[in-house]
Order: structure tokens, then C-alpha cells, then sequence
């Protein structure tokens, strides 16, 4: 479990993750603390103290790739499970994931993610609801994906001899570390899975202004992805970019025209209000299908707030690909796959 700064959530984390049920494993809880400058090591020593499975590890570089490779080194087990401090897992969770993953001849499984408010406030519900729905993130997200095999898989449990096989994680990626895992597993034929019998409850950013701003830093990273392993991400990670560029180029077009009035200038304003317009009436539909789900007015706020996360996210991903963002210094993975062969 990667973790910086998370004394808000970490207690319910390893809480959920002491009482999962073990019928027939052992269980060690991992805690890689990227030098948290809040509560976070204190409450996690606080736990470690009532349970000797729980083990506290530093990260000094402090990104998560970094962080899941010193977990895969210090790992004895022959399955290891990429768990995360925002959320919380049913008591069954690892248990039916590796029974999972057993039946159907895979190397990674994971439950279903549930998408939950932080907290009760207004703005925390909308976040959920937004980033939960698949008009806002895909019906093929982590967030929306039905059962069966798939392409990437959240808060997985994995063969540990696979994650060796591709020599762990690249930790030039501060972000979609885990979109190029799961394309590189792929791509020696290994298979991933995530079943509907268990689930956890994931906890997004509780305010709509760290909601966007993570967006935009999602798609800045996409950018170092397309660089760095292009084939990890698919369409609907490209899909915002291209919505914001076209959106740019009418508009640019449109405001070019206002002098001459000509017919080329109109054309182009008018398929940007077609456009917008087809955005807004599309999350107006899924505002109210959340409305009426959730018995609340509060869900019309949804059709800007998703317009918002698209063009944030697209901006990012636009802007990341004309300045180049500083991959994170990566420490040799041979290491990695050399101090684990006896585990």
C-alpha cells in the first residue's frame, strides 16, 4: 500500500485489510510511506503495534511506482496484493481474489470498485457520482468495467512471479504505472480478471478544485505515457484531448470570423454550439439518471462539473504533449528481480 499523507483515510484502510478473512494464507500488510508530513506514520505505528503483520517501509523518493517495487522487494509471499489508502475492502476481498484469479487461469484479479463520497458534503457527492458514472469516465474505467477478463484491474491481487517476469514497475511514470503494467502483462499473454462476488469502496478527492486538478494531472501523465509505452493507453484515454483540441480549433476559427462574417466562420460556430450543446444534453441525461438513483436535485450540478473534468482532463493531456514533463529518476529494476529470487 503506497501511501503520502493519507491520516485521513489510512486507519479505515488497514482496519479493512486486519479483517479480511485468510482461510488458508498468511497475510502481511505492507505500508510504503513516501515521508508523510501529517499523522499517516503515527497512526500507521499505532496499528503495526496492535499487529505484527502490519510492517511500515519508506519511500524516500516518495512516487508510487518507487513505492510498489520497494513492496515487491521486501514481499515474501508468492502473491502480493496492490492495495490503496483510499479506500476500504469487504472482509472476503483478497480471499475471493485469489480464488478468482485461480479459476480463471489469471495472473492479477480485483474486485469490483465502488465509487464513495469522502465525505457527506456537497461537493465530495458530486465527485463520486461524477467520477463513478461512465459518461464521465468510460464504461471501460476501472470504475465502471463489468465482470470478466480486462484490460487493467484496480487494487489487484497478482502472481508476484509475473510482476518479476516484467521487472516490476517503471518509475519514470509518477502516474498510469499501472496502464503499462497491465499492457506489459498483457502482452506475454498473462490475463486479467476482476469479479463481481467481492468488491471495495473506493474514496475520491472529497472538492470539485482537487477533482479537476487531479484530471488535469491525470492527462499531463497520459502524455508521458504516449512517450514512454504508447501502446499502454487506450482510445478513451485520447478521447478528452481530442474533444478540447477540436472545441479550441472552432472556436478559434469562430472569433477569426466575427469581422468578415463569412459562411466557413458561421459553419464553425455553429458546430461549436452542436457540440457543447450535444455534451450538456448528454450529461443532463446522466445527471438525472444519478438524480433520481440518488433522490436528489444536488445531481444537476453534474452536466458542468463533467464538461469541466473533460476539458481539464483534455488540457492536460494537450498541454503535456507540448512541454515535456520530467519523467521521476528511476532506480535499475534488475535490482528488483535479483533481491526477490529467494522469496
Amino acid at each position: 500500500m503506497p501511501v503520502f499523507n493519507e491520516g485521513r483515510f489510512i486507519e479505515d484502510a488497514l482496519r479493512s485489510l486486519r479483517a479480511q478473512i485468510t482461510p488458508d494464507f498468511e497475510l502481511e500488510i505492507l505500508v510504503v510511506d513516501g515521508m508523510s508530513q501529517d499523522n499517516t506514520r503515527d497512526q500507521v505505528g499505532k496499528l503495526a503495534a496492535e499487529d505484527r503483520r502490519i510492517k511500515l517501509l519508506c519511500n524516500p523518493s516518495r512516487h508510487t511506482p518507487a513505492a510498489l517495487n520497494i513492496g515487491l522487494r521486501a514481499a515474501a509471499g508468492q502473491y502480493v496484493c496492490i492495495m490503496g489508502a483510499h479506500a476500504s475492502y469487504n472482509a472476503d476481498y483478497i480471499s475471493v481474489c485469489l480464488q478468482e484469479l485461480l479459476a480463471h487461469d489469471a495472473i492479477g484479479c480485483s474486485g469490483k470498485l465502488i465509487t464513495t463520497p469522502a465525505d457527506s458534503s456537497r461537493q465530495a457527492r458530486l465527485v463520486a457520482w461524477a467520477a463513478g458514472h461512465p459518461f464521465a469516465s468510460s464504461s471501460r474505467s476501472v470504475r465502471t468495467q463489468p465482470e470478466g477478463y480486462a484490460d487493467t484491474v484496480p487494487f489487484p491481487v497478482f502472481c508476484k512471479y509475473a510482476l518479476l517476469a516484467v521487472r516490476g514497475y517503471d518509475e519514470r511514470l509518477v502516474r498510469n504505472q499501472d496502464n503499462d503494467m497491465n499492457q506489459r502483462l498483457r502482452a506475454l499473454g498473462y490475463k486479467l480478471y476482476v469479479t463481481a462476488k467481492t468488491q471495495c469502496r473506493y474514496y475520491p478527492r472529497p472538492s470539485v478544485r482537487s477533482f479537476l486538478r487531479y484530471a488535469f494531472q491525470s492527462g499531463q501523465w497520459n502524455a508521458v505515457s504516449l512517450r514512454a509505452n504508447p501502446i499502454s493507453l487506450g482510445v478513451r484515454h485520447l478521447v478528452p484531448m481530442v474533444f478540447v483540441t477540436v472545441l479550441l480549433s472552432l472556436a478559434a476559427i469562430a472569433l477569426a470570423g466575427l469581422s468578415s462574417h463569412g459562411l466557413f466562420d458561421r459553419i464553425a460556430a455553429l458546430a461549436l454550439g452542436a457540440i457543447l450543446g450535444s455534451h450538456l444534453g448528454i450529461g443532463s441525461i446522466a445527471a438525472l439518471h444519478v438524480g433520481l438513483q440518488q433522490r436528489t436535485l444536488t445531481a444537476l450540478w453534474l452536466v458542468p462539473l463533467i464538461l469541466a473534468f473533460h476539458v481539464s482532463y483534455g488540457l492536460g493531456t494537450l498541454i503535456g504533449l507540448l512541454i515535456t514533463l520530467p519523467a521521476a529518476p528511476s532506480i535499475p529494476i534488475e535490482t528488483l528481480t535479483d533481491s526477490s529470487r529467494s522469496n
